[in-house]
């Protein structure tokens, strides 16, 4: 089996996608798949890795960091030379026409659905605004262009299911992954007095990082010992810190390397992951992973990865979302612990890997749940 992983918006900074792009393409090449990854950069060039070629793909700069291929032709030459029997990739627009070269040229194509359409766009504005009908011509014309769609949760699906079956298009709900080894448990320091929250993630809107500062800053004015402490950069920090004003939240930035997320994520008390819009949620999972229970929104992908024993959950609103945070804190720290580490093993990428490669050999999956 020869898989190519394309991977078309990269920026500076490691995200969610970039992640399980990452474990992915190791499960295949650990299952004897050959693996290439297409991905855009400044220049042309070609690596040889252990994981596979990468192809860099020469791109313009989009905007707060990333790099976006608007020439898809360019990919089909790569993919021409490869020649692969699976193509993978998560871009909806700018490079669907790689997937209709894969339907003339008998190459299965998977697309790997990571976000709503017309939540992303109207959490990315501020507005409401993102016509319904577009959205719909959209899905419909993916559904025909692909061999299969995955998403990773129920509300994933959702945007997808109707126009699918019309189409005769598959739609697999696979969940992705948590490292299980580096996110763990680690010793704590001694108790604080102050109920300790987290949040990490890209600082941008269609994150809801806003949502998650306005939270504990309504718990300070509640009167409530509290700190937080923010892991990750974007184009909303400036935003954030003006939100936070006069609150015990820290913005620290990026955070270079896993096992030091890993180290402030198991620190905290409550992590929170509050986007109602995310279709998954990496960061629930690395947080649960760790032992610290999440306070999430009441709807949305990452809802469906907190039970009753690993969290709590709210309307997505500062109210709401800290009474949520109270009720928590409220519960016996070990057992909550513990049964957050418990959610976490539910997950691991070896099950995800698995299910992957059956769809790229064309087989049907089912769902996979923890």
């Amino acid at each position: 089996m020869r898989i190519a992983q394309l991977a078309n918006f990269v920026g500076a900074t490691s995200g969610g996608m970039r992640t399980a792009i990452e474990h992915l393409g190791r499960g295949y090449v650990d299952a004897g798949a050959d693996r290439l990854l297409v991905i855009p950069g400044p220049v042309d060039a070609v690596t040889s890795t252990d994981l596979g070629d990468v192809v860099q793909v020469r791109a313009p700069r989009v905007g707060g960091g990333y790099r976006l291929i608007v020439e898809p032709w360019r990919v089909t030459e790569v993919l021409e030379r490869w020649q692969p029997t699976s193509v993978e990739w998560s871009d909806k627009l700018t490079l669907l026409p790689v997937a209709w070269w894969a339907r003339r040229n008998g190459v299965r194509s998977v697309l790997l659905s990571h976000e709503r359409m017309g939540d992303m766009f109207a959490m990315r504005s501020g507005f409401d605004t993102t016509s319904k009908v577009s959205i719909g011509l959209l899905n419909r014309l993916l559904v025909r262009s692909f061999d299969t769609v995955v998403v990773t949760s129920r509300y994933a699906e959702d945007e997808f299911r109707s126009v699918a079956e019309a189409a005769g298009c598959p739609v697999e709900r696979v969940p992705l992954g948590v490292d299980l080894d580096t996110f763990r448990p680690v010793p704590r320091g001694a108790r604080s007095d102050e109920l300790r929250l987290v949040h990490a993630g890209r600082l941008s809107r269609e994150k809801s990082p806003h949502l998650a500062v306005a939270t504990a800053v309504e718990l300070h004015r509640r009167g409530v010992p509290v700190r937080m402490d923010v892991y990750g950069d974007g184009p909303h920090r400036d935003e954030l810190e003006a939100l936070a004003a006069g609150a015990p939240v820290h913005l620290h930035g990026y955070v270079d390397g896993r096992a030091a997320l890993r180290d402030r994520l198991a620190a905290a008390d409550v992590a929170l992951s509050v986007c109602p819009g995310e279709t998954f949620g990496l960061a629930v999972l690395e947080a649960l992973a760790c032992g610290t229970p999440v306070v999430t929104a009441d709807r949305g992908g990452a809802r469906e990865l907190v039970d009753a024993t690993s969290g709590d959950w709210g309307t997505p609103d500062p109210s709401s979302l800290a009474d949520a945070v109270l009720r928590l804190a409220a519960r016996t720290e070990d057992v909550v612990r513990r049964a957050a580490r418990h959610r976490a093993e539910g997950f691991g990428w070896d099950r995800t890997v698995a299910r992957m490669l059956a769809l790229h050999a064309g087989d049907h999956v089912g769902v996979l749940t923890a």
